[in-house]
């Protein structure tokens, strides 16, 4: 059985906790993975109906936050000395709005106060600011800068293709992008990868993840949560990547 890291466990047992990771049967919205409402009983199975659903909404806490950024912060700093396609030094974190300013904020503070390391922080804004400093992007500047973008669940990709060109259109170099959780599941087609789509922009292995799907089945066979745990080794024989 594959060993999770301890910031992995603390984060699906908290998650549970706080209702933002349910296992049982929910479906995603259009066949996508974007709103989840529980069904009883389970229609038959298809791929708008998952085993399992994350609310990143929900990690709103400070306890939550502090496990989260822990999180983030230790995936990234994992990502820089990884033998394959390892992050280069970066001089910005980038979180996407809304729910990404809280992530990245936070974990820019940890990255500094547990790995010792000093970066910026900048977001976006849904709307151009046409008073005040103006703009659509706040905090540190990215021109010239490497940039670290933070995401939560890729769903089509469309959120963090809009991340990636806000900062190339400030004149950033966007270095990396790490999600909360990976889903590891093709795409409609049978065989696209948002994931690999997207390290098609900003180069292989530049993705990285700090849940995969793999990683909750682990955490629920260590578990023992049996029922749980063959609904999702079903869902992953039908849709996961291998």
């Amino acid at each position: 059985m594959t060993e999770l890291a301890g910031y992995q466990s603390d984060l699906i047992q908290h998650s549970m906790e706080i209702g933002a990771l349910k296992f049982g049967s929910f479906t995603l919205k259009s066949g996508r993975f974007v709103t989840f409402k529980e069904i009883k009983p389970a229609p038959e199975p298809n791929h708008s109906v998952s085993p399992y659903f994350f609310n990143a909404g929900l990690l709103n806490s400070g306890p939550i936050l502090a496990i989260l950024s822990t999180a983030y912060a230790s995936t990234i700093v994992s990502a820089q000395t990884s033998s394959s396609a390892p992050f280069p030094t970066f001089d910005v974190l980038f979180g996407p709005s809304y729910k990404g300013i809280p992530f990245a904020a936070t974990t820019a503070l940890l990255l500094h106060t547990q790995h010792g390391l000093s970066v910026g922080l900048a977001y976006d804004r849904k709307e151009i600011k046409d008073h005040g400093e103006g703009g659509k992007m706040v905090g540190v500047p990215v021109t010239g800068k490497k940039v670290v973008i933070l995401d939560d669940v890729m769903t089509s990709g469309k959120a963090i293709r809009t991340a990636i060109d806000t900062v190339l259109a400030h004149g950033g170099e966007v270095v990396g992008v790490v999600q909360c959780l990976d889903r590891e599941e093709i795409g409609q087609d049978g065989a696209s990868s948002t994931v690999k789509e997207i390290e098609g922009l900003i180069g292989e292995g530049r993705v990285k993840s700090i849940l995969r799907m793999r990683d909750l089945i682990v955490w629920l066979e260590k578990n023992g949560m049996a029922e749980e745990l063959e609904s999702m080794k079903v869902y992953w024989d039908k849709y996961g990547l291998k």
